[in-house]
């Protein structure tokens, strides 16, 4: 294999790229900065001493991607036709993605992954007064489209993914049902005021007596919703049968439940989680509002209900006529579709 900034005589090179076709072009990069969860909410709220973080690391990025080829040797300097630089929360991180635009003679995969570097140092900079151990991590090319090799994602060209990809072993089905504990099930509260002291719960002991009242050996933890992510990991590393959460469903910025749960779920359960949104615009039309989802994650059945007692009472009506036959079927003991 040669490598394209090397010469016949491996000295370093500028590569002319004066015969290639004048396309399109495209390339999405992302990264992220580990830090607390309390420096996370300081960053949300725009209440660190370093005001405007999010917007003054965004115009960074972008002013790092106009200058890439000032800053990288051997990069081409191309006019830019679009900079975006978005950023998203995880309970321990800071998502940072990037998307460059161009049309030329060459990519903008360094351009995107500069961006994502300079606005992740940016970052770094202003919250190191509250947290110098911040760590920017697992920066990396996420997408590319144009050139000759077309569409590029995660690794494998869409168009030419047998020139570089190699299949990955098909796994063995795991085995679950000596995993999970059977009969025992976590309830989560998700709720910044009830994890504060400052809020009663309302729904949390509701579904602890549904479940025990099933036969279940119930817990209930409560968590902030900055830690949301975390408190799933931990209630799923106690392999219950089911875990079921309230709360942090719906469109306020610290709304993260659904993101938690769709990052440890291995099948969705689209079905359910519509059915108790169904149940709930019956009654109450801001009920779709809610993204709760629903979903097994190595055995254990989640399911996502909202924080309000109607959405509760709701939720637990659909699930009593489907968690004891879905449990049986996750658990290797059920035959119907």
């Amino acid at each position: 294999m040669s490598l394209s900034h090397l010469d016949s005589d491996g000295r370093a090179r500028m590569v002319d790229v004066g015969d290639k076709k004048v396309t399109a072009r495209t390339a999405t990069a992302s990264g992220r900065v580990v830090t607390r969860p309390d420096v996370i909410e300081l960053v949300r709220g725009d209440n660190l001493p370093k005001a405007d973080v999010l917007a003054t690391a965004r115009i960074a990025g972008i002013m790092g991607a106009k200058k890439t080829s000032e800053l990288i040797p051997l990069c081409h300097p191309i006019p830019l036709t679009s900079v975006k630089v978005d950023f998203s929360f995880e309970s321990d991180a800071i998502l940072i993605t990037a998307t460059a635009k161009t049309t030329g003679q060459t990519g903008v995969e360094m351009e995107a992954l500069t961006a994502v570097s300079i606005a992740a140092l940016t970052l770094h900079d202003m919250i190191k007064a509250v947290d110098p151990s911040a760590v920017t991590t697992d920066i990396r090319l996420d997408e590319k489209t144009g050139g000759k090799h077309g569409h590029w994602r995660g690794g494998a060209r869409k168009d030419r993914a047998s020139d570089h990809a190699t299949p990955a072993p098909t796994e063995p089905a795991k085995s679950v049902t000596n995993a999970v504990r059977p009969n025992t099930a976590i309830v989560l509260v998700v709720s910044t005021g009830t994890a504060n002291g400052t809020r009663d719960d309302t729904t949390g002991p509701v579904i602890l007596q549904w479940l025990e009242a099933r036969g279940y050996t119930t817990t209930l933890t409560v968590t902030p919703d900055a830690t949301v992510h975390t408190s799933l990991a931990t209630a799923l590393a106690a392999h219950p049968a089911v875990i079921i959460s309230t709360g942090g469903t719906g469109m306020s910025p610290t709304d993260q439940t659904p993101e938690a749960t769709a990052a440890v779920l291995d099948r969705e359960l689209p079905g359910v989680a519509e059915a108790i949104r169904a149940r709930g615009i019956a009654s109450t039309p801001t009920a779709a509002l809610s993204r709760g989802l629903a979903g097994t994650a190595d055995g254990t059945v989640i399911v996502n209900l909202p924080g309000s007692p109607g959405g509760v009472k709701d939720g637990l009506a659909v699930l009593d006529e489907l968690l004891a036959h879905l449990v049986a079927q996750v658990a290797g003991g059920g035959s119907h579709d």
